[in-house]
């Protein structure tokens, strides 16, 4: 599957270098003090800040303030980033060599702050300075706090690349920052993450029309925010996708990520199908091999001697089965080109079997219908069910 294009993205120039502010000073001061054996995991850092700070505006501001000034932009390998590594890889690495590119300061501040305690999530997007469109990908964080979400981009907020070299500069402006303001110059793929009632258009964006239109028809982003916890990873993937082509497919990283979604998506989509599809292979053998005992027994003259209620059981167990497979089998969808050769000789399987299964119950039901006298002329050889197990 094709892999997502890595967030490579630094703010390259200044838009507006703010000071601590003073209400920051001692929170920033303490969590500067943590110990270094405590800076080797995420979950050091987040015991440090849960044991330290009270609120959460206190933590959130510790776990800003130390991914910004502890990270430093990787800039000679901002075009080439291990696109294999996992999200847990991305953390460990970047805390041991303490630098990363946008990805890496975003994994980090998301997992601290999961860890404390604070609903966070990574936003993919693009996004816009000085007037133009940056053509790479950007991943920046949102957070949730005192029941409202607030934007953090720890990557802009570290510092400045300048001339080839990056420079560390604490910039404010990208902690705890309006959603309504900062969509000036971040903008996310799915509209989802804007938290407007109001989203704009990737045309907008592009033209910088950022302001409020209440003609629009309105956007519960709570709600839907809500139902997007509540369901399924794939059909997360599923409905990103369709807000991400509804918003227009504008330029090359937005059809990338679209393409991404919907890749997952259908990768989950397969996984699942693969999944039914061997818990029918094994229903499947379980029917086999009671047609087979009841094969065994029909060949032995229905010896030892059950009563009519087990013998048309032992034939109807494996037969609803069979049947029950064969209605199974055709409600799965795709499972991928590897497993499409798989998927028919399953359902030719059953097919066989099932055929059997009904003239052994066919069988079974004129047996039962007889004598006792007349029953003893009726058996013949029958071979086993010559279909190998999957």
């Amino acid at each position: 599957m094709r892999k997502f294009v890595p967030f490579l993205f630094l703010f390259l120039s200044v838009l507006s270098v703010a000071q601590t502010k003073p209400a920051y000073t001692d929170i920033d001061n303490k969590i500067s003090k943590i110990p270094v054996e405590l800076t080797t995991s995420t979950t050091g850092i987040a015991k440090f800040i849960t044991d330290n700070f009270k609120t959460d505006t206190e933590k959130i501001r510790a776990v800003f303030y130390w991914a910004a000034t502890n990270i430093s932009y990787d800039v000679p390998n901002m075009h080439s980033p291990n696109q294999f590594e996992s999200a847990q890889q991305k953390i460990e690495n970047t805390l041991k060599s303490k630098k990363g590119v946008c990805i890496h300061y975003a994994e980090v501040f998301n997992d601290i702050s999961n860890k404390i305690g604070i609903k966070c999530r990574i936003i993919e997007g693009y996004t816009k300075q000085n007037g133009k469109i940056d053509n790479l990908s950007h991943a920046w964080c949102a957070a949730l706090i005192d029941n409202k979400w607030f934007v953090f981009d720890p990557t802009w907020g570290a510092g400045v690349v300048t001339n080839g070299k990056f420079v560390k500069r604490l910039n404010n402006s990208f902690f705890k920052a309006e959603p309504s303001k900062i969509i000036a110059s971040h903008m996310p793929f799915d509209y989802l993450w804007q938290f407007s009632n109001y989203p704009i258009t990737n045309s907008e964006f592009y033209a910088g029309k950022i302001q409020v239109d209440k003609t629009k028809k309105y956007f519960d982003f709570e709600k839907e925010i809500a139902h997007y916890y509540k369901i399924s990873e794939n059909d997360q993937f599923f409905e990103s996708a369709a807000r991400v082509e509804k918003n227009g497919l504008k330029n090359a990283m937005i059809l990338e990520y679209y393409n991404f979604k919907k890749n997952q998506w259908n990768t989950l989509m397969q996984n699942a199908n693969i999944d039914k599809l061997n818990a029918i292979v094994t229903e499947l053998n379980e029917a086999v091999l009671q047609l087979n005992d009841f094969i065994m027994y029909r060949n032995k003259k229905f010896k030892p001697t059950f009563s009519d209620e087990v013998i048309n059981r032992m034939i109807q167990t494996p037969r609803e089965k069979l049947a029950k497979c064969q209605n199974d089998i055709f409600k799965i969808g795709t499972v991928g080109a590897e497993n499409a050769s798989n998927l028919t000789s399953v359902k030719k399987t059953i097919a066989q079997a099932l055929v059997q299964a009904d003239e052994h119950a066919a069988f079974v039901k004129d047996y039962l219908s007889k004598s006792k006298l007349i029953r003893k002329t009726m058996f013949s050889k029958v071979s086993w069910l010559g279909i190998p197990l999957n």
